[in-house]
């Protein structure tokens, strides 16, 4: 099975859990994690803008990310949301067992 770990920030804790409460409950993330607050710094329509922000870092497979990523783009707040997909190397044989049976 084929694992990727996605990354996403939302503006509050709030509409992160609310995020994650959706893609857990629709089996497209089999855990996510939150992490309450990040400093984040970008460019936005000319402007460099500096927010606080969630990070929500869940874990998918690699054939549920188109899914993933329009369910994500359905539930965000933002124009642009960051969305971000990393491949899982590795990971122990008994965590990608539970991943696996979760994502059916």
């Amino acid at each position: 099975m084929a694992c990727l770990v996605v990354f996403s920030t939302a503006p509050s804790l709030s509409v992160a859990r609310q995020i994650v409460r959706a893609l857990v409950q629709e089996r497209l993330a089999a855990c996510v994690n939150i992490i309450p607050s990040v400093e984040s710094h970008y460019r936005w329509k000319g402007k460099i803008t500096k927010d606080r922000e969630v990070l929500m870092v869940m874990k998918t497979r690699k054939g549920l990310f188109t899914r993933l990523e329009k369910r994500l783009k359905h539930l965000h707040p933002y124009e642009v949301p960051e969305i971000l997909a990393l491949p899982a190397v590795k990971g122990s044989r008994s965590y990608l067992s539970w991943m696996n049976l979760e994502l059916k």
